[in-house]
């Protein structure tokens, strides 16, 4: 089978890679239908995340279907289509029973795409499948619940939950990209009075504003000074910081109010200059993590009920096996007005299932 290959920073390529097989009861395997590219997978790519192993196959969500499960695996079953979380479950571990899975000490936490083969295959091995694949309600398309997979949790969960978003606020977003765009897209559920979005790429301005933004700002063009004057200088009451570059992050900083909250969403591969000596004396709460995934069934209720402007991120559809282009695509986004980047799916011919 073929699988998207990382070899060392800036090389990955589109190759044969050996097929996965049932390891423990507890696994499934699953044939890939629909995948994604994370900017995560970016980050891997340019060395910021240098636990990914030459030779590790890319990738921490997609849809698909089961083909095979273990002994232990109860809640699904060969042909079922499932989402594949980004994050993976034990169930059992002091973590997991608290519902912090991205925090798994019995095997899981993310690993896809980081610590084993991850989904940019035709076919993963996905651990401790009864809490890590999802079955999926018919009326929610593949190329639609593939973003249920990392983005909307993420952002749920890292972004707008930490960040304590509640009737009335202002939020202010530096980045909208994917991440940030699905933060627009949630946070709406918690009704702010204003949601401002903060971006270089006009394109994602354009997207921040058809997703509900009140208002956008370049982020060259000082935003600090915008967020100022909407606010009658007080600040943001609440800041999500979804880049992962220290000017970013410093920025967020700026822009909140005393006793608001700064919500880091963004991957960071350098360090971030934290000005307490700025920041001691408002009462000011920086959260950070790694998403849990306890929200996805809840997203995926909102989706089928039509609540989720879900379709409304997918820019880019390709073949499963034009990964290497789709990669260039997404990698460039700020040319290619790429938000998320889908690859297989019902318009483009599906891998065929290997021989027994």
């Amino acid at each position: 089978m073929k699988g998207f290959v990382f070899h060392c920073p800036g090389q990955a390529s589109w190759q044969d890679v050996p097929e996965p097989a049932i390891e423990k009861p507890t696994d499934a395997i699953v044939k890939v239908c629909v995948v994604t590219i994370c900017g995560t997978d970016l980050h891997i790519l340019r060395g910021d995340v240098p636990e990914v192993r030459p030779g590790t196959v890319l990738g921490h969500e997609a849809v698909g279907e089961i083909v095979e499960v273990g002994s232990d695996v109860r809640t699904v079953r060969p042909g079922d289509r499932v989402l594949l979380s980004c994050i993976t479950s034990c169930g059992r571990c002091r973590f997991c029973r608290d519902g912090s899975y991205g925090q798994c000490r019995g095997g899981g936490g993310w690993i896809l795409g980081h610590l084993i083969d991850g989904t940019q295959a035709e076919y993963v091995r996905v651990p401790y499948a009864d809490l890590s694949a999802h079955p999926l309600p018919a009326t929610v398309p593949s190329e639609e619940a593939v973003l249920f997979a990392d983005i909307f949790p993420t952002s749920y969960e890292v972004g707008v939950l930490n960040g304590h978003v509640h009737p009335g606020d202002t939020l202010a977003i530096v980045g909208a990209g994917p991440i940030g765009l699905a933060a627009i897209a949630t946070s709406r559920l918690f009704a702010p009075e204003r949601i401002i979005a903060i971006d270089m790429a006009p394109s994602r301005l354009e997207a921040a504003h058809r997703l509900g933004a009140d208002a956008v700002a370049d982020a060259h063009e000082a935003p600090g000074q915008m967020v100022a004057d909407l606010t009658d200088g007080l600040g943001a009451d609440v800041v999500i910081e979804a880049v992962g570059l220290p000017e970013s992050f410093e920025l967020c900083t700026r822009m909140v109010r005393p006793g608001g909250h700064v919500a880091n969403v963004g991957v960071h591969g350098k360090p971030a200059t934290l000005h307490l000596e700025d920041l001691w004396i408002k009462n000011v709460t920086i959260t950070t993590g790694l998403v849990d995934t306890y929200s996805t069934p809840t997203l995926l209720r909102l989706a089928a009920a039509g609540r989720l402007p879900t379709g409304q991120l997918v820019t880019h559809t390709f073949p499963l096996n034009q990964m290497e282009e789709a990669y260039e695509v997404f990698s460039k986004a700020a040319e290619t007005g790429a938000l998320k980047v889908v690859l297989g799916g019902e318009q483009h011919a599906e891998v065929a299932v290997p021989a027994a």
